[in-house]
């Protein structure tokens, strides 16, 4: 070995040249032409002018002679990397040499070099061994590796790298890689032998794109020196997706309120569903389930791409007031991943209905001597909708001698008599029954119901005076009319007929009613028989 200018030299027994050659000689020997080899070894790297061996010593050689007989190297080489010292036969560097450049394909570097003297002609042949120092790094071909690999791919997937080259030979090349560390792979290394050794990277545990979508991994080549020189490379996974994740929705329930008579067009809700995959595989579209019916898809529309619903027909609370819907959310994938997710729209009551009254049973007439609380008639009123809006309240507009009282029955009311009647006084009410419920602003209806106070025998005939007084005159004729009276009653029909009669006693008073005589219809009052005035002047008599 050579180390700076102090070498130790190994001499070997000459034998026939091999290896490597500097340039190209040719040379016609004579018969005279002596031929021996010896071979040195040194480092590469050294400086110029360290001293590889002394030939002439090895080769016993006359120091001498050597000047004189031209001791020389025989090159191609206008430059060759060595030189012979002409005084004492030592071989010296002549300039730098790099074995990598000297011998790059070869694990062993042998540089023979010719020498040569004259008089008589002799030829030597010296084989010096370019011993490898580690002066370079592994380097790989590339900075970064780039690999797809399907999330699909199973534990135990290999992926060849390309080694890392290091032109240094022996221990001094490539012995190692290392991988940094990580939880998806490991390394594996083949020895080829001559060829190297050859990374390979494999799958230790499942990959899942929506949790790592890549993985940056470093590897790192080491050569055999001490201290070891290394070279890396990243390697960027990037793992590709494939369809295992089914849309989710963003809310774990979807509950809405919606007006009633709401217009067509109107936005319900929007549901959201993600997919963690990506492309095809995570694009999300909506749709209404299958198990829907006819009368909610009439009612609803959903959006294929954004997932809103919205009004398409009639909301009316009245109808229904509460709608569930399925819906779907599927991806784009080869074979689609669907989810189910329902969707609670409640209907909101909208003060759209008037009251409604009903007289479900009523007395058209009642008589007038009835009691008050005497029941006329019962009132059922009725709200569609729901809450303050189908509160109702239900009044008479007029001051009348009746009244509405609330029944046990919810939205019941008794018509009945606050007060006593008088026929004669009003036969006939027009009762204006309103009803107005409590919603903002209030609907009201109206409906009139007639009573008629039925009569009773409750007035007595009067006479329209009381009392009468007549003058006829005397010598009448027999039979006719001499007076009339008259009488009403405040009733009607039969309570109102009148009949006429004299009132007649025993007495001595009333012997005169005998003459008269009396049209029970009319009141008419005929004489039986002629006055007299001398012998009666007045008289006086009661018609009932």
């Amino acid at each position: 070995m050579i180390s700076g200018s102090s070498m130790e030299q190994r001499r070997f027994k000459p034998r026939r040249a091999r290896g490597y050659w500097v340039g190209c000689a040719v040379a016609v020997f004579l018969w005279s032409v002596a031929s021996a080899q010896s071979r040195y070894s040194i480092s590469e790297e050294v400086r110029e002018g360290s001293v590889v061996g002394n030939i002439a010593k090895d080769l016993g050689l006359d120091k001498s002679t050597l000047k004189e007989r031209k001791y020389r190297i025989v090159s191609s080489n206008a430059d060759p990397l060595f030189g012979v010292n002409q005084n004492d036969g030592t071989l010296y560097v002549n300039r730098k040499i790099d074995r990598e450049e000297v011998c790059a394909q070869s694990s062993t570097c042998f540089i023979n070099v010719k020498t040569v003297l004259e008089n008589p002609l002799e030829v030597h042949y010296v084989e010096v061994e370019v011993l490898d120092i580690n002066d370079h790094s592994p380097t790989f071909p590339e900075e970064e590796k780039r690999l797809d690999i399907f999330e699909s791919v199973l534990p135990g997937a290999r992926f060849q790298l390309k080694p890392s080259r290091d032109r240094d030979s022996g221990h001094n090349s490539v012995q190692q890689y290392k991988l940094s560390h990580n939880d998806h792979f490991r390394l594996e290394v083949k020895d080829k032998g001559d060829d190297g050794k050859i990374p390979i990277l494999v799958v230790q545990k499942s990959l899942d794109r929506e949790t790592a979508g890549s993985h940056s991994l470093v590897l790192t080549a080491l050569d055999g020196g001490k201290p070891p020189k290394s070279g890396t490379m990243n390697i960027l996974v990037n793992v590709l997706d494939i369809n295992d994740n089914a849309p989710v929705f963003t809310k774990d329930v979807y509950s809405v309120m919606l007006d009633e008579n709401a217009p067509v067009g109107t936005t319900v809700v929007q549901v959201n569903a993600t997919d963690l995959d990506e492309g095809p595989n995570g694009d999300v579209i909506y749709s209404f389930s299958n198990s829907m019916n006819q009368n909610i898809l009439n009612t609803f529309d959903i959006n294929l791409s954004t997932g809103e619903i919205t009004v398409k027909g009639v909301i009316d609370y009245e109808e229904r007031d509460k709608y569930e819907i399925e819906i779907e959310a599927s991806d784009k994938g080869l074979a689609p991943l669907t989810t189910d997710k329902s969707v609670v729209i409640k209907i909101v009551d909208v003060n759209d209905n008037a009251p409604e009254i009903e007289v479900t049973s009523f007395s058209s007439s009642i008589p007038e001597d009835s009691r008050p609380g005497t029941t006329v008639a019962l009132i059922s009123v009725n709200d569609l909708d729901s809450g303050l809006n189908g509160k109702v309240i239900c009044s008479i507009s007029e001051d009348v001698p009746f009244v509405l009282t609330p029944s046990l029955k919810d939205k019941m009311y008794s018509l009945v008599t606050k007060s006593p009647l008088d026929r004669e006084r009003k036969d006939k009410y027009d009762l204006n029954i309103v009803t107005k419920d409590a919603g903002q602003p209030p609907l009201s209806s109206e409906k009139t119901i007639s009573v008629i106070v039925s009569d009773v025998n409750d007035n007595s005939p009067e006479f329209t005076l009381s009392p009468y007084t007549f003058y006829v005159t005397e010598a009448n004729e027999a039979g006719t009319s001499v007076l009339s009276v008259k009488a009403f009653d405040r009733d009607e029909s039969n309570n109102a007929h009148i009949s006429y009669h004299i009132f007649r006693d025993s007495s001595t008073d009333n012997k005169f009613t005998s003459f008269l005589n009396i049209n029970s219809e009319t009141g008419d009052i005929s004489a039986l028989k002629s006055f007299d005035f001398e012998t009666l002047k007045t008289f006086q008599f009661q018609v009932v």
